[in-house]
């Protein structure tokens, strides 16, 4: 997996982990193993511009997601594609957690890899589908780590 990860904003993450999560559920889910992920941490400021741009609601966000080539999970027609870009926002994500941040960042960047794999999580059933998918991921991950 090509997992291109850019660090622009002011807090120190562990980026080492971010990697190693969102390889684990790529794989997990299916995702060809030649396949790309983008993952950049941003300020609040470029997360409030990202958050107005593209879902049209003002200020900050933890995370957004941004699909390329709309792969899905376990599919026998995946070959290596772009998957995507994750956006996380540290600070934000920082105040608004319910947990460290290193764990905080893990749990969105499931999450993220998730949207970028047509998971929602508008509808009642398909959030509880979803967040007890990326709870499953992460238990599983950090039994390896």
């Amino acid at each position: 997996m090509k997992i291109d990860l850019v660090n622009n904003s002011s807090v120190k993450c562990n980026e080492s982990a971010i990697a190693s999560v969102s390889e684990f559920a790529l794989k997990r889910m299916g995702i060809h193993q030649d396949s790309e992920l983008g993952i950049r941490f941003v300020n609040e400021d470029e997360m409030s511009q990202l958050h107005v741009k593209w879902m049209d609601l003002a200020g900050p966000t933890d995370v957004l997601s941004f699909p390329m080539d709309e792969l899905k999970p376990n599919s026998a027609a995946n070959g290596p594609g772009v998957i995507g870009d994750i956006v996380l926002c540290p600070s934000y994500a920082e105040k608004n957690g319910k947990q460290s941040l290193e764990k905080e960042l893990e749990l969105l960047t499931v999450h993220g890899v998730l949207h970028l794999l047509g998971f929602d999580h508008e509808e009642i059933d398909d959030e509880k589908k979803m967040f007890a998918l990326q709870e499953e991921i992460l238990k599983e991950w950090r039994l390896l780590v």
